[in-house]
């Protein structure tokens, strides 16, 4: 497990999460307080493949993505909080409320995705999460996720 206020790369965003390339969507976690909160981090680049086709002429970060960006950011926290560090636990979605997406995240953006605890009851935690890129709110969401095994082989 980190040490409060260390920041999380991603080798160790690996060690947490099952996700890779092209769908790992942060880079680092800047900060994690285990059981409250966590900020991850995306750079996104005029390479990233899903830039190809959304849009041609006018790259725009998917609303989808930076949400899958906040529940990643999410996940690391959750498997950070219960030290499940290459246990390879899911964490799969259960909900998506309250999305709300108020400027395009562009190609050269840094984006923060903080995402903040609500609550858990056993495997299912709730979460807030909110997307900047410098300073400036472009997107937020409430989700539940579930942690679950991976299946059999």
């Amino acid at each position: 497990m980190s040490q409060p206020g260390e920041a999380l790369d991603a080798v160790m965003i690996q060690r947490c999460l099952p996700h890779r390339y092209p769908i790992l969507m942060i880079d680092r976690v800047e900060q994690l307080e285990a059981d409250v909160r966590a900020v991850g981090v995306r750079s996104v680049s005029a390479n990233d493949p899903f830039l190809q086709g959304h849009f041609p002429g006018h790259p725009v970060m998917p609303g989808v993505l930076i949400v899958e960006a906040m529940a990643q950011t999410a996940g690391v926290l959750v498997i950070q909080t219960l030290n499940l560090i290459d246990s390879g636990k899911l964490v799969y979605f259960m909900s998506i409320e309250e999305a709300r997406f108020r400027k395009p995240i562009l190609p050269g953006n840094t984006l923060f995705l903080s995402v903040q605890k609500e609550r858990n009851r056993g495997p299912v935690w709730r979460f807030k999460g909110h997307a900047h890129v410098e300073g400036q709110l472009m997107a937020e969401a409430v989700f539940t996720a579930m942690i679950v095994d991976p299946p059999a082989a």
